[in-house]
């Protein structure tokens, strides 16, 4: 590969990127637009939640480099996957930048759209479905309600080293006083700490959902309330990656499953939380 820097070799027409969300992981909740991104990529730099079937849709003889990114976990520099775009799009590749999700809710993809317009390069960008809407979605029940959530805010449980991260008091006050949802990424590992700030501004009774894998087969989760956040998680031996939706929307979770409501096969419900859930 040339140095980041250097153009194109001469005569070679311009490489491209494009960072394309691939969903929660079920193929067939791509949108055409990523699908047809895919299918035209010659390399492919690969986020570590992307599942194998997605990538198998790339088209014989593209480059595939798996640069694992998973909240809390060992991941491949960001730096490196950023350098290795501009390398591959100066030596006239048709670059695909396959993440998890959508690139712009907590997928660094700003970051990327930066740093390659930085270098002089075109960058696209195709969304994706995101975890906090799918896997309700998949539950039969919606993230907003006339009646019991006017909004609801996507936030990450996951704070980069030196950053106090997000002011959990403050956000249960708001979400109490707006009557918001809360979509929690990358929380599991840090459910308690979020557990014990959200109490001072919401009561524990307040509905949660815990859902890991969305959308793939072994998709689970767990209903429970607010004050059994951080005790589900530890009895259902819960972990990432999840989600961890909070809000009254969440009561009509057990509703659906209680009439079928529903588009996803093979989520489990996990009974012993649903049964703490109802104080049972």
């Amino acid at each position: 590969m040339n140095h980041p820097s250097t153009p194109a070799f001469e005569g070679m027409p311009p490489g491209r990127c494009t960072l394309v969300g691939a969903g929660p992981g079920d193929p067939e909740l791509l949108t055409i637009k990523a699908l047809k991104a895919i299918q035209a990529a010659t390399v492919l730099l690969v986020d570590d939640l992307v599942s194998d079937e997605i990538v198998a849709m790339a088209p014989p003889g593209a480059r595939i480099v798996h640069v694992g990114k998973r909240g809390g976990c060992k991941s491949t520099p960001q730096a490196f996957i950023e350098k290795l775009m501009v390398m591959a799009v100066n030596e006239g590749e048709n670059v695909v930048r396959l993440k998890g999700g959508d690139p712009f809710i907590f997928g660094r993809g700003g970051e990327e759209v930066e740093h390659l317009r930085a270098a002089g390069i075109e960058v696209q960008v195709v969304n994706g479905i995101t975890a906090g809407l799918a896997g309700m979605t998949l539950l039969g029940t919606p993230l907003t309600h006339r009646e019991h959530a006017h909004g609801v805010v996507f936030v990450t449980g996951h704070a980069k080293p030196g950053d106090s991260g997000t002011d959990w008091r403050q956000l249960a006050a708001t979400a109490r006083a707006a009557r918001l949802t809360l979509v929690i990424y990358m929380g599991v590992s840090s459910a308690a700490h979020i557990q014990e700030e959200l109490l001072t501004g919401l009561p524990a009774s307040t509905p949660v959902v815990v859902i890991q894998h969305v959308s793939l087969p072994q998709q689970r989760h767990a209903v429970t309330t607010l004050g059994e956040l951080h005790a589900t998680i530890e009895r259902e031996q819960l972990a990432s990656p999840s989600v961890i939706v909070v809000g009254d929307v969440v009561s009509g979770v057990a509703a659906a499953a209680g009439t079928g409501i529903g588009t996803g096969s093979g989520a489990t419900a996990l009974p012993s939380a649903n049964r703490q859930a109802a104080g049972a």
